[in-house]
């Protein structure tokens, strides 16, 4: 028996060093302590001020653990009967003690945390491009907007006039203005690299400001369950030159397809680990249409029918005119209460004021 357990303690130690060795290893790619995007850094050394400020107590709380544990022991032959005092049973300073120093350490926590939700609020615009510059005043950010389907992300150029699948990139140092949707169920957006998670969710845009600092190739994901194909719903950031990321959108323009209502419905049909595409141009007005979920032909665009809400509903239809079906609406039906809305609120050329009756 002696002979069959040093093996497995051989093997177990081996297993152990492994482990350990593994986690090292993790812990070396920690991306989110380590960013190439200065969004990220920042909220990376929220992390670490927290965690030292928490390590105050935490450290001094089990180093006297340990040290009463062992100066206490029961063959401890410094102990006699004089240590014990069972009528002891307040310390002023001791409380002291006891309540400050968390008091004073949830206060700093609590200050720090309401600057930088303020700071790093993903709708406040950049006003810097890392710790040492700001952001120049001549530069714009470059807009991207992206939709999360199921199970792909799909990114709209809109100044470039191009579109991409499961593939995104950028220029080093230039703000990115990401404005985000999805097409039927809630998701997220994360890239380690970049900045924080921010959902995506139908019928409604979400926004993320962010910076890339260096340049390379980036993990992105979904950070929310969303179904079968979720594990595979991931994509490449590409952090790129100002004249490599020309080249890119040359690329995309020459080997890509046209990106028109039919594609998109046929893309935007469920599909697991969807290879990488480019769009050499856009529909008009695509992307407004999946936000306000109006691409399939016989619907209206939410925005549209909010307007109406607001300008009365049903009795505002009749009132200009329209008696459409209460159950149901056409393409034509749509078409015709969309252009008297609009009409009824273009600008007055006379007065330069909308027309609302």
């Amino acid at each position: 028996m002696y002979h069959i357990k040093e093996p497995r303690r051989l093997v177990g130690l081996a297993a152990a060093t492994a482990l350990f060795a593994g986690l090292l290893t993790g812990c070396s790619k920690a991306v989110v302590l380590n960013p190439a995007g200065d969004v990220a850094a920042q909220q990376g050394q929220l992390v670490i001020t927290a965690t030292l400020l928490m390590l105050l107590i935490i450290v001094p709380v089990i180093a006297l653990t340990l040290w009463f544990a062992w100066k206490y022991r029961q063959n401890n032959a410094a102990n006699t009967e004089a240590d014990y005092d069972p009528e002891w049973h307040h310390s002023t300073t001791l409380e002291l003690v006891i309540w400050t120093v968390p008091l004073l350490i949830i206060i700093a926590l609590g200050a720090i945390t309401w600057i930088a939700t303020h700071k790093l609020d993903p709708y406040r615009p950049l006003d810097r491009i890392d710790a040492q510059r700001p952001v120049p005043a001549h530069v714009k950010p470059l807009v991207v907007q992206v939709v999360a389907m199921d199970w792909k992300w799909m990114f709209f150029y809109p100044e470039q006039g191009i579109a991409t699948v499961n593939e995104v990139a950028a220029p080093v140092d230039r703000p990115i203005l990401f404005k985000l949707t999805a097409t039927s169920t809630m998701n997220a957006f994360y890239v380690p690299d970049l900045a924080g998670m921010i959902y995506a969710m139908p019928g409604m845009q979400t926004e993320l400001n962010a910076v890339i600092n260096k340049p390379g190739v980036f993990k992105g994901m979904s950070s929310h369950y969303s179904g079968a194909g979720f594990s595979g719903m991931t994509f490449k950031f590409h952090g790129l030159s100002d004249s490599d990321f020309e080249q890119w959108v040359q690329k995309a323009k020459t080997e890509g397809k046209p990106l028109d209502k039919d594609t998109y419905l046929n893309l935007v049909k469920p599909s697991a680990r969807h290879p990488v595409q480019h769009f050499a141009s856009v529909d008009e007005g695509l992307y407004d249409k999946v936000l306000n979920r109006c691409v399939e032909d016989g619907k209206m665009c939410m925005h549209h029918m909010m307007a109406i809400d607001a300008s009365g509903g049903d009795a505002y239809v009749r009132a200009v005119g329209l008696n459409l079906p209460q159950d149901w609406c056409t393409v034509q039906n749509a078409t015709q209460v969309v252009a008297e809305l609009e009409l009824r609120n273009a600008p007055d050329p006379t007065s330069g004021a909308s027309i609302r009756q």
